[in-house]
């Protein structure tokens, strides 16, 4: 009886720890994102893809277990059903910007209207307003709703000269506040430095799930 059920482990669980070792073996020669996207081709299950984790973005422990790993590292989730596999295929640090804006739509009002508001607002905020509270009572797009903050963003994302002031914050123009004006998409701005740059860290990895039978 022992002997029948040794067997019928062994039967069982060869082919599986087989596949499972298969698909480390494959992955092992996955060494770049370009040899990734060639992998991917020959694989045609819908589970298998890739993903982008942000370390400022990306917020799950999922997300934060995977940042953690150096290139070509793999992490491996197993559940009853199926096999995950987590290969990172590429890591980088990008210079990322943050600040706070007040938006003015220069089609609702005259340039000299706009000037008067950008003053106001500004007068307003050095005199103890919160920019959240003035954004949200000013600024004329969705973003009011979560106090004119940008979030973190990298170059080449927003228009160039709302960017430029942005990308050149040190500690010394930390809480400037100033106008930002670009008339040709009749764009008016006044923007507060909140963010120093920093680099954060983002990745791609390569997933892979595989039914477990």
């Amino acid at each position: 009886m022992l002997k029948n059920t040794l067997l019928y482990l062994f039967i069982f669980i060869t082919p599986l720890v087989v596949a499972q070792n298969s698909i480390e073996k494959d992955l092992d020669s996955v060494n770049s994102f370009e040899k990734a996207k060639a992998y991917l081709k020959t694989k045609t299950f819908k589970k298998h893809k890739f993903i982008v984790f942000n370390e400022e973005k990306h917020k799950t422990t999922l997300a934060k277990d995977l940042l953690k790993l150096g290139l070509g590292a793999t992490k491996t989730y197993e559940n009853d059903y199926e096999k995950t596999v987590y290969k990172v295929v590429d890591k980088v640090t990008i210079p990322s910007y943050r600040a706070s804006y007040i938006y003015l739509d220069g089609s609702k009002y005259t340039i000299d209207e706009i000037k008067i508001m950008q003053q106001n607002i500004i007068r307003k905020y050095k005199d103890g307003a919160s920019f959240d509270f003035l954004a949200k009572q000013y600024s004329m797009d969705a973003n009011a709703r979560r106090g004119g903050d940008t979030g973190w963003f990298s170059k080449g994302k927003m228009h160039p000269e709302f960017e430029r002031n942005i990308t050149t914050v040190n500690e010394n123009s930390l809480d400037d506040i100033y106008a930002v004006d670009i008339p040709s998409k009749n764009w008016h701005y006044v923007v507060l430095n909140t963010y120093k740059p920093k680099e954060i860290s983002e990745i791609r990895v390569l997933k892979i799930v595989d039914d477990i039978e």
